[in-house]
């Protein structure tokens, strides 16, 4: 089988509730009151951004540069970033980055989600519509999502979705200027396989 750009990726993905496409500059405005309204719930969890850096939620033609990022990424099949979107409105983002082929078939997901919409289970379905993306379409292995400990939110989507834990890597990543931990979960393709009737009916195509 080959990648990259020889991937065929659908336009859209879904799950029992939620929706997932790739941002487009139109999306701009709704993307930046999501951002601009849950700053404090959001960036103590991101990596800061570099000296002298634009913000993307302040200036339209930063975020049309990183949508246009995120195209390259998916022509070269490096990684794939969707918005989460429930009933048509923008609630967040989901991606799979940091993909890596030859024996390792590997990558990370990421995700974030509007504050007022967090805690009704649309992280975990978007999760598990992006697993089944990875492991049906993109043939990966592997896939890790790495939590700062006391990242509560975040973590209980690893919960709910039963994801193995395997320990905590210690100064793992620069998140806002320091050097946090995070702990490390799980997925693999034989666990995918295993547990696919499970995620289909929890999450993804309903009761």
């Amino acid at each position: 089988m080959s990648w990259g750009s020889t991937t065929r990726v659908p336009t859209e993905l879904r799950g029992r509730r939620v929706s997932l496409r790739p941002l487009a500059v139109s999306d701009f405005e709704a993307w930046q009151e999501v951002r601009r309204r849950c700053r404090d719930w959001l960036v103590k969890w991101e990596p800061k951004p570099l000296p002298g850096q634009p913000d993307a939620a302040e200036d339209r033609r930063v975020f049309a540069a990183r949508c246009g990022a995120r195209d390259r990424e998916r022509q070269l099949g490096s990684g794939y970033g969707f918005g989460i979107f429930v009933d048509g409105r923008f609630g967040g983002e989901i991606n799979i980055s940091g993909i890596q082929r030859g024996p390792f078939q590997h990558a990370y997901v990421g995700y974030w989600i509007d504050e007022a919409m967090a805690g009704h289970g649309y992280t975990p379905e978007s999760a598990a519509v992006m697993f089944r993306f990875a492991f049906e379409d993109l043939a990966l292995h592997r896939l890790q999502v790495a939590i700062i400990p006391r990242n509560k939110p975040s973590r209980r989507v690893a919960e709910k979705l039963n994801l193995r834990e395997e320990g905590v890597a210690l100064r793992y990543l620069e998140i806002n200027g320091t050097w946090e931990d995070h702990v490390r979960y799980a997925i693999t393709a034989e666990e995918w396989a295993e547990r696919r009737e499970e995620f289909l009916r929890g999450w993804i195509l309903g009761p």
